[in-house]
């Protein structure tokens, strides 16, 4: 697939969500640490940019599977926390059972096993 194919564009949109959501699970992160959380988790095979994180999180805020709030400490920029609100819990753990499906059926598919 290409960079401009709608098929590759709306499973990277789905993929995008899904770690996001999943980063917000245990506590609250600003969007830097989102990121760094993903790329740490993927042993680096994935990463964000700025330019690609926040329109993931404006998009997850304004369906209501995120709140965000500005918070500001001593000697730091402020910056916008994220946490998942109940729905957006809801959705991640469709998202997960439907993602378990799919790998399983390309693990299938592909002759792939993994100990």
């Amino acid at each position: 697939m290409s960079a401009t194919d709608p098929d590759d564009l709306a499973l990277k949109k789905g993929t995008a969500e899904l770690l996001v959501l999943a980063q917000l699970e245990y506590r609250p992160s600003h969007g830097y640490e989102i990121a760094q959380r993903i790329a740490a988790r993927s042993a680096g095979a994935v990463s964000f940019q700025a330019a690609s994180l926040y329109p993931v999180l404006y998009r997850l805020e304004r369906r209501g599977l995120i709140a965000g709030r500005w918070v500001e400490k001593a000697g730091q920029r402020r910056r916008r926390y994220y946490r998942l609100t109940a729905e957006g819990r809801r959705v991640l753990a469709r998202r997960r059972e439907s993602w378990d499906a799919f790998i399983r059926a390309i693990q299938q598919a592909a002759g792939l096993q993994y100990a």
